[in-house]
């Protein structure tokens, strides 16, 4: 034990004299604009904080304001760009008392603005500044045990050091030489002598529009450098990215901008305010901290586990010239792999390949001490070639083996390893780079783990909520699929049906109710029932639109929904199609051409008590593709609704119809995931075998079921159906017509099809109830025997709703063979 903590002491001893140093290299400097953002970045390295950050009295003594911050966003952790003097908050405390605070994540969670924050168990630090104006320096650390005595005099020597930047000149048009201001309103920008010389261009030349300096831009990289300087995609965190500029003399220069939005006063505009430097010079000056302030930026926007370690790929393979990368979740001492870099399985040892993207190869973690041991003290574990390492090891490094755990919370969320090939000598800067890597990528981690698993849940309720498996229909093919917005984490209302219908007909329903949440989720199930009943009771689609309006309205719901229905004649290749409020089906034609339906369409369900919802015909080629979307694929913040369709038509037309699944995860490959996304593909084939059919009114007089057997022998001859199959079909028709005769009122209609070997036989009258099968019959009964027969001699008979009434049928097979 006296060893593990003189080797602890000497690691604290290394870090806070590192940062002596580090820290007296940085204010030796000649001042720059971005030396308090350097200053704050040594908390990342070398206090393993996550966020840091510096509050200094503004032009209103009364109010601290943001004057710097570093590492993930503070919005995750509940924080703001300004608070009060004289309130209960941390920065505020230490600024009046000038003592510090080191707060744990119950004491965290005790005060007003804790109760707000999103991330949980993180513990916080406020540090009172000597300068003469006062402020704080405030550090965020993701583990519950908060900074230790190490750490906490790293802190110390960074509050020591800060100084707040002194305002800049009072005259705009004076900025520091590599300083800029862009109006967001109108696009004028003013910048020092040092930004326009990088970018080649005299003062008397610049005409102070923004689009002047964009112009020089290298076309590769304006959309990420448009992303920073569009007031949409701007927050008030800071941004840093790179970019190229070519000079006149035609070569390219790396340039490296950072900025923050600064929201306008009254009457004033907001403005983007920030540095451009020499990407090329800022490379070789303290690099580990440039590479963990940048894997600090990426994983703030990383979602899902597979971006976290996406993340940690780009920003270590690359400068640690490793070979190979993989990154595993610590699940109940199990490792399970996430991402691998290189993807291909022959880059990897031949034991990993049998666990391929699976679990870590000879799990438990405790079958593999190397590895245990490195979790188990929670700090980088390096071996160099030749190192004796357990099978699950061996040969991911030949030249040198990193094994990282990634902490997060007081415990272990995963590991990263990083192999070399050739023999690697590890320098002191690595290694920081590492431990600082380390803690950010095991926070991160956490995070998105915690996300996937909330997502998943969305999605599996949502997905329990629409049909399990599309039917399979005659002389058509469907596909569908539903993908959960990516923001938020709520159910939402999307929904898409396809159901049976009786003589080859098909309905096609997509739709979507407002809102994102349990109400909305619930609605959206209640619709997709109601639709299918109404349709399975044979209305036709106005009808059954209208009712699905008037069930809507009667629940008094405050939300309503928007749908697209289509009935398809699958024999004929006719269509009608109605719409309330949707958007506009697509229709991709066999010559490859495509065609937005102008359907006329009626208002939402749920909104007008008489609304029409008017039909429209379709004609159907075979070969012709239906495309039924919600909005989520075609209109976003970014993108409005016409121009969503317009690229919907063109994806649709480049597709190819014979992989009808390929082409819809080619249509949702551009999804904006902001909403819910639910994709109906059609593709019309044409029934290869017609039905056979004839139909006969029976009317109600004493002949009447005599009639209806002579048009049923007289069909069966013209179809050259056998005899046994002909006497068969007429005790069916005899025993169905007799209960419709006697046991109902109204009109009765006899129909009967062929499809093959399949004979139909179905008797439609106008009485909803349906025919009752006795359980028993006695001798001395006179009836009750009709449907038992029926059900002897039938391959298969049942019962249907139509509209206002009920169909009995029953089918024959002709030739078993």
């Amino acid at each position: 034990m006296a060893n593990v903590a003189s080797e602890g002491a000497a690691v604290r001893r290394t870090g806070a004299g590192r940062a002596e140093h580090v820290l007296a290299t940085l204010m030796a400097a000649p001042a720059s604009a971005d030396r308090l953002r350097r200053v704050l970045e040594q908390a990342l390295v070398l206090a393993g904080a996550s966020f840091a950050a510096v509050y200094a009295p503004g032009d209103d003594p009364a109010v601290l304001c943001l004057a710097e911050s570093v590492g993930l966003p503070g919005s995750l952790y509940g924080l703001r760009d300004g608070y009060p003097a004289d309130s209960g908050a941390p920065v505020a405390e230490t600024h009046r008392t000038g003592r510090p605070l080191w707060l744990g994540p119950d004491e965290v969670a005790g005060r007003a603005q804790g109760r707000r924050t999103p991330a949980p168990d993180f513990s916080l630090a406020a540090l009172p500044l000597a300068g003469p104006d006062g402020g704080s320096l405030l550090a965020v650390a993701e583990r519950p045990e908060g900074f230790d005595a190490g750490e906490r005099a790293v802190l110390e020597l960074i509050a020591r050091a800060v100084a707040v930047p002194e305002p800049g000149p009072a005259d705009p048009h004076e900025p520091a030489a590599d300083a800029f201001s862009l109006a967001m309103d109108t696009g004028r920008v003013e910048v020092g002598d040092e930004i326009l010389r990088l970018f080649g261009i005299g003062r008397d030349d610049f005409d102070g529009k923004v689009e002047t300096l964009l112009g020089l831009t290298v076309p590769e990289d304006l959309p990420a450098l448009m992303s920073v300087v569009e007031p949409d995609h701007m927050s008030l965190d800071e941004r840093e990215l790179e970019f190229r500029v070519r000079q006149p003399s035609g070569a390219l220069r790396w340039l490296r901008l950072r900025g923050r939005l600064v929201p306008g006063g009254e009457g004033q505009p907001a403005r983007l305010a920030g540095t451009v430097a020499d990407a090329t010079k800022l490379r070789s000056d303290v690099t580990d901290v440039a590479r963990v302030q940048r894997l600090a930026a990426d994983l703030a926007t990383a979602g899902t586990v597979k971006d976290v370690g996406h993340a940690v790929v780009d920003a270590l393979r690359k400068p640690l010239r490793a070979d190979r990368i993989a990154l595993a979740e610590l699940e109940n001492d199990r490792l399970v792999v996430t991402v691998l870099d290189p993807p291909e399985p022959e880059a990897w040892p031949e034991l990993w390949r049998t666990e391929w993207r699976g679990e870590w190869p000879d799990a438990p973690v405790r079958a593999m001490p190397a590895l245990a041991a490195a979790l188990r003290e929670g700090r980088a574990h390096i071996w160099p070639a030749g190192s004796a390492l357990e099978p699950g090891l061996a040969g991911v490094g030949p030249g040198g083996l990193a094994v990282l755990p990634l902490p997060a919370g007081g415990r272990m969320a995963g590991a990263c390893l990083i192999g070399w090939d050739r023999p690697h000598e590890f320098a002191p800067d690595e290694r920081a780079l590492l431990t600082a890597c380390a803690a950010l990528a095991g926070q991160a981690l956490r995070r998105a783990h915690a996300f996937d698993a909330e997502h998943e849940l969305v999605g599996m309720l949502q997905r329990t909520l629409l049909p399990h498996r599309l039917p399979r229909l005659p002389g058509a093919k469907a596909v569908a699929r539903y993908l959960p917005a990516t923001e938020g984490l709520e159910v939402g209302g999307d929904w898409y049906d396809v159901i049976p219908l009786a003589d080859n007909h098909v309905a096609f329903v997509i739709g979507d109710v407002q809102g994102h949440n349990a109400g909305a989720a619930t609605l959206m199930g209640q619709m997709r029932t109601a639709l299918r009943a109404y349709a399975a009771e044979g209305h036709p689609p106005d009808v059954v639109a209208a009712h699905a309006n008037r069930l809507l309205l009667d629940m008094e719901t405050d939300l309503f929904a928007t749908c697209v229905y289509v009935d398809i004649d699958m024999e004929q290749g006719t269509a009608l199609c109605v719409r309330a409020g949707h958007p506009q089906p697509v229709l991709r034609h066999p010559d490859g051409s495509t065609e937005t339906v102008q359907v006329e369409g009626g208002p939402p369900l749920g909104v007008l008590t008489r609304a029409e919802y008017p039909m429209t015909p379709l004609k159907l080629k075979p070969g012709t593709v239906l495309a039924l979307t919600t909005d989520g694929l075609v209109e976003s913040s970014g993108t409005d609704l016409d121009t969503g369709m317009d690229r919907l038509s063109r994806d649709l037309a480049a597709a190819d119809p014979a992989h009808l699944g390929r082409t819809a995860d080619a249509l949702l490959a551009g999804a904006h995931r902001g909403d819910d996304v639910a994709l109906l593909l059609v593709r019309y084939d044409g029934m290869a075998v017609r039905p056979r059919r004839e139909s006969w009114s029976v009317w109600r007089f004493p002949e009447a079921v005599r009639h209806a057997r002579r048009f049923v022998r007289r069909t069966l001859r013209a179809w050259e159906l056998p005899r046994d199959t002909a006497d068969t079909a007429l005790l069916v028709v005899s025993e169905l017509v007799t209960n419709a005769l006697v046991h109902t009122e109204g009109q009765v209609r006899l129909d009967l099809s062929l499809v093959g070997h399949r004979l139909r036989i179905a008797v439609t009258d106008s009485s909803p109830r349906g025919p009752l099968k006795p359980t028993s019959v006695g001798w001395e009964a006179t009836g009750g025997r009709g449907i038992l027969l029926v059900e002897a001699v039938s391959h298969a008979w049942g019962t249907v709703p139509v509209s206002g009434g009920k169909q009995v049928w029953a089918e024959l097979v002709t030739d078993e063979t």
